[in-house]
């Protein structure tokens, strides 16, 4: 009986496996390539390639428009539009923020905004003018081609759907009065820029695979030589252990020298791992465990403060922890140890460039409630930053220490309170200080 009835149980148990099975690969690669944002530095072109997008839409619309009006007329050509698309162009030789590398969060939008105007917009108004014509079919199936390649898939599906809808309302309520296409010219055009804008999707994705692949390969690469630092640092600890026990059976004043020779060693060593242990932790930026527990924000960081393996006695001292209301959350306790180390040692560098000495509570991070939401303030009187860097500080690769810095701290962060559905933002301005902010939900 029981065999009967796992025979007859057994093909529907499989296909409800199948189908789970289906719907968490469909999950997973909707966050992985469509909701999960990729690294944007990586995603925008550089300095050169935006100027050399710049000079070709400044001086290819106007050198059509002479093309499509004189040497080969086309039904409608505009040559208002022509000059406001390539004053647009101009507009990305001229504005230096905008070819800024990597770009803040203006001069992204800014770049999307004018190829979204003379990409899909101005291409789907110039082919429904032009009546869908040879000429303007090929140039428009040619254009999704050009705007996929420009920036994001995402980013460019949206800015197609968009732009051809807005341009085809813009047709109907102001553009020049033509008959209907034929039922034929729609199908056979339809064809083809569905097959120009799928291939152009396809080219997009396959695009942003590789460049996943290409930063994934080097984050692992920056946590293998981090780890492989392990080694020569075990040598320096048994040398300080030989060194300490000489000075032992030494004595005198010179063993007293050696002693203290072997303690720093020893906190060298120490500071050295934990520098490790960051920068691995790091590395795992496009790969953070799922793994989420029930967390003590008040004990979290009084053991990271705790633990954190300060440079001076003095750099110690200018720390201090004020828990107002202990809360907990669901994380990773490993992971939101190292935000909080990376948090600190930022913190850390700024007090240090600062032009007076630090004193007790320059560092201050506090624990509370507000509004049922959890946070953890880190308030520093370091030497600040101008609202252009607080718009860049969270983007990969971005530093403000060009000299030690790899920028990937506070991009791994913003990932790690992000997976644990937080949010972590910067207040600061030069010379006053930052106050950096996380806050999380609370569990229930």
């Amino acid at each position: 009986m029981m065999n009967e009835e796992f025979a007859r149980r057994t093909p529907q148990s499989s296909l409800r496996a199948f189908y789970e099975g289906v719907a968490a690969h469909v999950r997973s690669w909707a966050s992985n390539e469509v909701v999960r944002p990729l690294v944007e530095p990586i995603l925008h072109p550089s300095r050169w390639r935006i100027r050399a997008l710049g000079l070709s839409t400044a001086i290819g619309h106007p050198l059509f428009y002479l093309i499509w009006s004189g040497w080969l007329p086309q039904p409608y050509e505009n040559p208002v539009l022509r000059l406001l698309m390539s004053v647009l162009g101009a507009c990305l030789l001229l504005f230096p923020g905008i070819t800024a590398s990597p770009p803040g969060r203006l001069a992204a939008v800014s770049y999307s905004a004018v190829f979204w105007l003379t990409l899909p917009w101005f291409f789907a108004w110039m082919y429904f003018c032009n009546h869908g014509n040879t000429v303007w079919l090929a140039t428009l199936g040619a254009m999704f081609l050009i705007y996929y390649h420009l920036t994001d898939w995402r980013i460019a599906t949206v800015g197609s759907i968009s732009g051809l809808a807005a341009a085809w309302l813009m047709f109907r309520a102001i553009g020049p009065q033509l008959p209907d296409m034929a039922l034929e010219q729609i199908a056979t055009n339809a064809m083809v820029l569905a097959f120009c804008w799928f291939m152009a999707l396809i080219l997009g994705i396959s695009s942003s695979n590789l460049r996943r692949e290409q930063l994934n390969h080097t984050l692992g690469t920056m946590g293998i030589m981090a780890h492989e630092l392990r080694t020569p640092l075990a040598t320096m600890q048994l040398i300080g252990e030989a060194v300490r026990n000489e000075a032992s059976e030494a004595g005198g004043a010179g063993a007293q020298r050696m002693e203290k020779l072997a303690e720093r060693l020893g906190h060298l060593v120490r500071n050295m791992n934990h520098q490790i242990d960051m920068q691995i932790a790091n590395a795992r930026l496009m790969h953070l465990p799922p793994h989420a527990e029930e967390v003590s924000a008040g004990t979290l960081v009084r053991e990271a403060v705790e633990h954190f393996p300060y440079r001076s006695s003095r750099e110690r001292d200018c720390v201090r922890v004020h828990v107002h209301t202990d809360f907990h959350f669901r994380g990773s306790r490993v992971l939101f140890a190292q935000v909080i180390d990376n948090l600190i040692k930022n913190a850390l560098r700024s007090l240090a460039a600062a032009s007076t000495a630090s004193q007790p509570g320059d560092l201050l991070v506090e624990v509370g409630v507000i509004r049922d939401r959890g946070r953890i303030v880190f308030n520093d009187r370091g030497v600040g930053m101008d609202e252009e860097l607080q718009a860049r500080i969270f983007q990969p690769f971005f530093s403000t220490d060009r000299g030690t810095g790899h920028g990937l701290g506070l991009a791994f962060c913003q990932r790690v309170v992000h997976s644990a559905r937080g949010s972590i933002r910067v207040k600061s301005a030069p010379l006053k200080g930052a106050i950096f902010t996380v806050e999380l939900p609370l569990a229930h």
